[in-house]
């Protein structure tokens, strides 16, 4: 009997792990508006859904960095779905306060621009597996708003 189990167990695995799942990517990671108290970016996810039906997104989770600290995290729960056998785009806004902004002045130097990391995970409900992690990750620049965006 323990075979059995053991054998349908290993079947079970076999198929989950050689099951397409929905692959994703950070297309572009750009600054959006200054507010009062923060600055804020929009990061753009496009996700490929192989299956025939829409999966519901149960959370985005994000975490920027720069100079090897955290300088931005956040969670957006519930939103929405992912469009069944088609790529869907997700919006990730990033605020950064502009205090930290400023600690970061060594970073920032002549070219006005600060390098970042920026990490995400992406928390889908896929049928029979259960909740599901699409880790992403992007490095590279971002510039820093000009005293013009700050009073467009």
């Amino acid at each position: 009997m323990s075979q059995l189990l053991e054998k349908a167990k290993n079947y079970v695995a076999e198929k989950v792990t050689n099951m397409p799942k929905p692959e994703a990517s950070v297309t572009d990671v750009d600054f959006k508006r200054v507010s009062r108290d923060s600055v804020e970016y929009l990061a753009k996810v496009s996700v490929q859904n192989p299956y025939s039906t829409s999966i519901p997104i149960c959370e985005i989770k994000y975490s920027l960095k720069s100079a090897g600290r955290e300088i931005a995290a956040g969670t957006i729960p519930d939103p929405g779905s992912l469009k069944a056998s088609d790529t869907t785009m997700l919006d990730v806004p990033v605020k950064v306060p502009h205090s930290i902004l400023l600690s970061l002045a060594k970073d920032i130097g002549a070219d006005w621009d600060i390098d970042y990391q920026l990490d995400i995970g992406l928390v889908i409900d896929l049928p029979v597996i259960g909740n599901f992690t699409i880790p992403l990750s992007q490095k590279g620049e971002i510039k820093l708003p000009t005293l013009t965006d700050m009073f467009a």
